[in-house]
């Protein structure tokens, strides 16, 4: 998933976090909603809730919409 798939679609992302990753809080993904560059800033707080380097963070944001994609057909 690059960054403008995901700024466009962080709404339905933010949707579908919880399920996922149940460390993210309000407070953190309020955070993601201002943040300029949103991709950035979500992979940096998965880097610090769950350990990821960029590159984890990044394939696990990808699995998390192929598997969305995968549902709505």
């Amino acid at each position: 998933m690059n960054k403008t798939l995901f700024e466009e679609k962080w709404k339905v992302i933010r949707g579908l976090l919880n399920a996922r990753w149940d460390l993210m809080v309000e407070y953190d993904l309020l955070k993601v909603d201002k943040a300029d560059v949103k991709f950035d800033k979500f992979v940096t707080l998965l880097q610090v809730k769950y350990g990821y380097t960029r590159q984890k963070g990044k394939e696990e944001i990808a699995k998390l919409w192929a598997e969305y994609e995968a549902k709505q057909k």
